[in-house]
Protein backbone atom coordinates (compact mmCIF):
# COMPACT_ATOMS: atom_id res chain seq x y z
CA UNK A 1 0.00 0.00 0.00
CA UNK A 2 2.97 2.63 1.05
CA UNK A 3 4.30 1.55 -2.85
CA UNK A 4 1.23 2.34 -4.15
CA UNK A 5 0.94 5.61 -2.68
CA UNK A 6 4.47 6.87 -2.97
CA UNK A 7 4.23 5.97 -6.63
CA UNK A 8 0.78 8.12 -6.99
CA UNK A 9 2.64 10.51 -5.15
CA UNK A 10 5.44 10.90 -7.91
CA UNK A 11 3.00 10.36 -10.62
CA UNK A 12 1.34 13.18 -9.88
CA UNK A 13 4.49 15.40 -9.15
CA UNK A 14 6.04 14.40 -12.59
CA UNK A 15 2.77 14.75 -14.68
CA UNK A 16 1.83 18.66 -14.49
CA UNK A 17 5.59 18.70 -15.27
CA UNK A 18 5.83 16.80 -18.40
CA UNK A 19 1.84 18.69 -19.90
CA UNK A 20 3.13 21.92 -19.17
CA UNK A 21 4.76 22.19 -22.28
CA UNK A 22 2.14 20.59 -24.46
CA UNK A 23 -0.54 23.45 -24.89
CA UNK A 24 -3.70 22.70 -25.92
CA UNK A 25 -6.17 25.14 -28.72
CA UNK A 26 -8.15 25.36 -25.79
CA UNK A 27 -5.62 27.20 -23.38
CA UNK A 28 -4.67 29.23 -26.42
CA UNK A 29 -8.54 30.03 -26.57
CA UNK A 30 -9.26 30.71 -22.90
CA UNK A 31 -6.39 33.19 -22.91
CA UNK A 32 -7.80 35.09 -25.78
CA UNK A 33 -11.30 35.22 -23.86
CA UNK A 34 -9.30 36.95 -21.14
CA UNK A 35 -7.35 39.07 -23.12
CA UNK A 36 -10.73 40.16 -24.86
CA UNK A 37 -12.38 40.14 -20.50
CA UNK A 38 -9.48 42.41 -19.60
CA UNK A 39 -9.96 44.94 -22.44
CA UNK A 40 -13.91 45.05 -21.36
CA UNK A 41 -12.50 45.85 -17.84
CA UNK A 42 -9.79 48.42 -18.92
CA UNK A 43 -12.72 50.75 -20.78
CA UNK A 44 -14.81 50.44 -17.49
CA UNK A 45 -12.02 51.38 -15.55
CA UNK A 46 -11.60 54.45 -17.94
CA UNK A 47 -15.07 55.41 -17.85
CA UNK A 48 -15.67 55.62 -13.68
CA UNK A 49 -12.65 54.32 -11.92
CA UNK A 50 -9.98 56.99 -11.17
CA UNK A 51 -6.06 57.16 -11.99
CA UNK A 52 -5.09 53.92 -9.76
CA UNK A 53 -7.92 51.00 -11.21
CA UNK A 54 -6.88 51.98 -14.70
CA UNK A 55 -3.41 52.09 -14.67
CA UNK A 56 -4.25 48.46 -12.40
CA UNK A 57 -6.45 47.31 -15.17
CA UNK A 58 -3.57 48.24 -17.92
CA UNK A 59 -1.22 45.55 -16.12
CA UNK A 60 -3.89 43.23 -15.79
CA UNK A 61 -4.46 43.87 -19.65
CA UNK A 62 -1.10 43.63 -20.36
CA UNK A 63 -0.16 40.41 -18.41
CA UNK A 64 -3.16 38.27 -20.26
CA UNK A 65 -1.75 39.64 -23.43
CA UNK A 66 1.66 38.19 -22.52
CA UNK A 67 0.45 35.22 -21.36
CA UNK A 68 -1.94 34.36 -24.74
CA UNK A 69 1.32 35.53 -26.63
CA UNK A 70 3.08 32.92 -24.94
CA UNK A 71 0.08 30.45 -25.56
CA UNK A 72 -0.03 31.00 -28.98
CA UNK A 73 3.92 30.27 -29.34
CA UNK A 74 3.37 27.04 -27.47
CA UNK A 75 0.69 25.68 -29.81
CA UNK A 76 3.00 26.81 -32.86
CA UNK A 77 5.68 24.74 -31.03
CA UNK A 78 3.80 21.76 -30.64
CA UNK A 79 1.93 21.74 -33.65
CA UNK A 80 4.62 22.85 -36.20
CA UNK A 81 3.09 20.87 -38.91
CA UNK A 82 0.59 22.99 -39.29
CA UNK A 83 2.61 26.08 -39.74
CA UNK A 84 5.08 23.90 -42.27
CA UNK A 85 4.26 24.75 -45.72
CA UNK A 86 5.96 24.14 -49.34
CA UNK A 87 8.58 26.55 -50.47
CA UNK A 88 7.67 30.59 -51.37
CA UNK A 89 7.83 31.36 -54.77
CA UNK A 90 7.81 34.78 -54.88
CA UNK A 91 5.42 36.33 -58.18
CA UNK A 92 7.04 36.21 -61.87
CA UNK A 93 9.03 39.53 -61.99
CA UNK A 94 8.51 40.49 -58.50
CA UNK A 95 11.11 39.57 -55.41
CA UNK A 96 11.02 39.48 -51.71
CA UNK A 97 12.11 42.30 -49.70
CA UNK A 98 10.76 42.35 -45.83
CA UNK A 99 8.17 44.21 -44.93
CA UNK A 100 6.99 46.84 -42.58
CA UNK A 101 3.20 48.13 -42.12
CA UNK A 102 2.83 50.93 -44.59
CA UNK A 103 4.47 49.56 -47.33
CA UNK A 104 2.20 49.71 -50.54
CA UNK A 105 2.83 45.80 -52.27
CA UNK A 106 2.19 44.99 -55.29
CA UNK A 107 -1.13 43.17 -56.63
CA UNK A 108 0.71 40.35 -57.63
CA UNK A 109 2.06 39.57 -53.94
CA UNK A 110 -1.76 39.45 -52.77
CA UNK A 111 -3.15 37.29 -55.33
CA UNK A 112 -5.05 34.20 -54.74
CA UNK A 113 -2.39 32.12 -54.58
CA UNK A 114 -1.17 34.20 -51.74
CA UNK A 115 -4.65 34.72 -49.86
CA UNK A 116 -4.41 32.59 -46.55
CA UNK A 117 -8.14 31.43 -47.19
CA UNK A 118 -8.69 30.01 -43.79
CA UNK A 119 -6.90 32.32 -40.98
CA UNK A 120 -9.04 30.14 -38.35
CA UNK A 121 -5.97 27.45 -39.29
CA UNK A 122 -3.22 29.22 -38.25
CA UNK A 123 -5.27 31.25 -35.31
CA UNK A 124 -4.60 34.21 -36.91
CA UNK A 125 -7.65 36.66 -36.01
CA UNK A 126 -10.73 37.25 -38.96
CA UNK A 127 -9.69 40.08 -41.58
CA UNK A 128 -12.82 42.67 -41.92
CA UNK A 129 -13.96 44.14 -44.90
CA UNK A 130 -11.26 44.48 -47.70
CA UNK A 131 -8.34 43.20 -45.52
CA UNK A 132 -6.73 39.75 -45.77
CA UNK A 133 -3.89 37.97 -44.58
CA UNK A 134 -1.59 36.77 -47.57
CA UNK A 135 1.33 34.67 -47.30
CA UNK A 136 4.93 36.65 -48.09
CA UNK A 137 7.89 34.67 -47.87
CA UNK A 138 7.66 32.94 -44.51
CA UNK A 139 5.95 36.40 -43.29
CA UNK A 140 2.38 36.84 -42.93
CA UNK A 141 0.69 40.30 -43.57
CA UNK A 142 -2.92 41.50 -43.11
CA UNK A 143 -3.03 44.03 -46.43
CA UNK A 144 -5.80 46.43 -47.46
CA UNK A 145 -6.07 44.49 -51.12
CA UNK A 146 -8.19 47.81 -52.25
CA UNK A 147 -4.87 49.48 -52.18
CA UNK A 148 -2.48 47.43 -51.03
CA UNK A 149 -1.13 48.80 -48.03
CA UNK A 150 0.60 46.16 -45.20
CA UNK A 151 -1.66 46.93 -42.37
CA UNK A 152 -0.09 44.38 -39.85
CA UNK A 153 3.41 42.39 -40.10
CA UNK A 154 4.07 39.01 -38.62
CA UNK A 155 7.74 37.76 -38.98
CA UNK A 156 8.44 34.32 -39.25
CA UNK A 157 5.03 33.04 -38.94
CA UNK A 158 6.37 29.75 -41.12
CA UNK A 159 9.03 27.22 -40.31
Amino acid sequence: MRKFLLSALIAATVMPAAGAGAQTYGEARRSQERVRQERQDLREAQRYGDRRDVREQREDLRDARREAREDWRDYRRNNRQVYTLPRYYAPRGLTYRPARVGVVLNRGFYGQRYLIANPYRYRLPAAAGVQRWVRYGNDVLLVNTRNGRVLQVIPNFFY
